[in-house]
């Protein structure tokens, strides 16, 4: 039980029979059906606010990166060396450095 659950008095929904009975038989629980009329076979996704076309995926590069962080990300302490040798890689491969390290 979650310090949440206890706070509202309510035991965790897993507890619950409804629950043990759903993973049986496949069956819905009522405390978790969003669309109880079954009117909605998929949910409907929207486009997040200012969304011009498609999604580009973000790796992380899209934001300034020091030494540090980039010697860090690759597993490593943050001694001078490992920073000096990122600084050295930022500076000749900018962006890519960071997506080759950062997925």
């Amino acid at each position: 039980m979650t310090d949440r659950d206890s706070a509202i008095g309510r035991a965790p929904l897993e507890d619950e029979p409804e629950v043990a009975a759903a993973v049986e038989d496949d069956t819905t629980v009522p405390l978790l059906v969003t669309d109880p009329d079954g009117e909605q076979d998929s949910p409907d996704f929207e486009q997040p606010a200012g969304s011009f076309g498609p999604a580009r995926p973000r790796t992380g590069a899209e934001q300034p990166w020091d030494p540090v962080d980039l010697a860090v990300a690759k597993g490593g302490d943050g001694t001078r060396e490992q920073v000096e040798q990122a600084r050295r890689e930022l500076e000749r491969d900018g962006a890519a450095a960071i997506e080759r390290t950062v997925p």
